[in-house]
This record gives C-alpha cells, structure tokens and sequence, in this order.
C-alpha cells in the first residue's frame, strides 16, 4: 500500500523566518528518496512545552531549536547527550521508539567534523577562541573533547570568558584560560588553531572582522570560523594573507545539518548535496 504520510522534522524558534536549514534538509531527504519533511515554525517561549509535547502526538522523528529555546528546552527532556549536559544546550531533539527525548549538541560537533573532513585533527593543538556566546561555548567543548590540549578564550566580557574556562577545567581535561579582549588583540604564540566564535562579519555587515593583530597570524596556523555567510570572511582573508589555512563556517553548519539528519533518519546524507544547497541559498558579499 502507497504511504502519503511523511515523516515530520523541523525547527522551533523565534524569530525562526530567516533559518535556512529546511532548504539544505529538504534536499538532502530529496537525494536519499526518502518521505521526510522539515518544517520551519514560529514558536513562541510561552508556547515552548505545549510544541515539545506535541511532537510525540504528531509522531515527528524530531525536531532542531533555534533561538530562544535551546536551554528551556533542557527540563523537557528525558535525556541528554554528554556535550549538551556539559554546554548546557540543546539544539536536536530525537524523539525515540519508546516516546521519550534525547537532546543533542551538534553545533560543536559539527565544527569538529568540518576540521576532520580537511584533514586537521584536534588531538594536542592550542586552540585560541575569540569570544565566549552560545556557538563559541558549544565549539570550546567540543574541541577539548577531541583532544586539544589548551584553550585560550578571549572574550570582551571577562566574566562570560571566566564562566567558559571553569566549564572546561570542570568537564575536560584541556587546560583553558582567558584574555580580556582590548583594542587590536595579540593572538597568544604557539596558537595551532584560530577560532572566530562570534558573529562579526555576518552578513550583511560582511565588510567587518574581528579586532585582533592579523600580523600575529602564522603560516601553518589554522583559521576557522563559525560565520557562514559569506563563506569567504574578510577574517578568514586576512589570516591567508599571513599563511593561513583557511576553514569557513559553511562546512560546519553542513556537518552540523548531516548530524541531525542521521539522527532522525539513520542515514549518512550526501554532505555534497548539503553544501552545495547552503551555498545557493547564501548571498555572498
């Protein structure tokens, strides 16, 4: 008998009109021909509980959180991965066989994954991370987990940068410190991998970059970042100039789509299809 039901995804936030993961996991379901759907809905905090319960009437595999919901969803859950125990965030739920939530992380993962995939491994680097938010804390985490052997956090707010190191000394076994981010910042020495955690140079202000000393930058240094619009940041530019190699947000927020739609289906999707999709859909500046 022919199935018209299709099996349901999708994202909880607000604002949630601008998230363009449906398009890159429409695509990939499309390539693997399997009967999903990702659907993109508006839900406001105060409706947060009643639409995590509503997933299991609806029988949806699961569901992706976006803004503001990522850390209230966490007592709506039955259990939790150990980096989102850890970051404290939640942004995939998977709704089991046996009704119940398993929350995940991947937006640190996903960052892990992007640097596996060009060949760079995490295992006894010095890692430097420009600022101390949701995406830097979830990319800290994970990057002690694979193994980095020291993290440098630098952050304007010392205090936020304080909170992410007494996470990392409390969950890893990674050294962390943290710098006050003051005027044209030096990138501490012996730094394997540079990390843009913040949101500067996100489109449409793709004209700005982080304020550190470019000159400080090494050849045989890494630089990533978590901007993926454009892939091609004035940050990422400017540490090629200095011998860089170069890591754009692109391949992290595709790794991280390929992660949930694993999650959800049990299939490995084609990471091609993903980044190729985001790449249209992105206005490059």
């Amino acid at each position: 008998m022919k199935n018209y039901r299709a099996e349901l995804t999708g994202v909880f936030g607000d604002p949630v009109d601008g998230n363009p993961t449906g398009v890159t996991m429409e695509a990939a379901f499309a390539d693997k021909g399997l009967n999903y759907r990702y659907l993109t809905l508006k839900v406001l905090p105060e409706d947060l509980e009643a639409a995590v319960k509503a997933l299991s009437v609806l029988h949806m595999r699961g569901i992706n959180l976006t803004m503001p919901h990522k850390i209230k969803v966490i007592p709506l859950l039955q259990e939790l991965s150990r980096a989102a125990e850890i970051i404290g965030a939640v942004n995939t739920v998977v709704l089991r066989e046996d009704g119940s939530l398993f929350g995940e992380n991947t937006d640190g993962k996903g960052f892990v994954q992007a640097l596996a995939n060009r060949g760079i491994s995490l295992e006894h680097k010095r890692v430097t991370l420009l600022g101390a938010g949701g995406a830097a804390k979830a990319v800290a985490v994970e990057c002690a987990l694979a193994g980095a052997v020291s993290i440098t956090i630098i952050n304007r707010t010392l205090e936020r940068a304080r909170e992410l190191v007494d996470t990392l000394k409390k969950h890893t076994r990674a050294e962390a410190s943290c710098e006050k981010w003051e005027g044209c910042h030096r990138i501490p020495e012996h730094t394997d991998i540079l990390i843009n955690g913040t949101s500067i140079g996100l489109h449409p202000d793709g004209n700005q970059k982080p304020d550190i000393d470019y000159a400080g930058i090494t050849p045989g240094m890494i630089a990533a970042d978590v901007v993926f619009n454009p892939a091609d940041t004035l940050f990422l530019k400017e540490a090629e100039k200095q011998g860089a190699e170069a890591v754009n947000g692109l391949g992290m927020l595709a790794c991280q789509a390929a992660l949930n739609f694993k999650l959800w289906t049990g299939v490995e999707p084609s990471l091609k299809v993903m980044e190729d999709t985001l790449r249209k859909e992105f206005i490059t500046v």
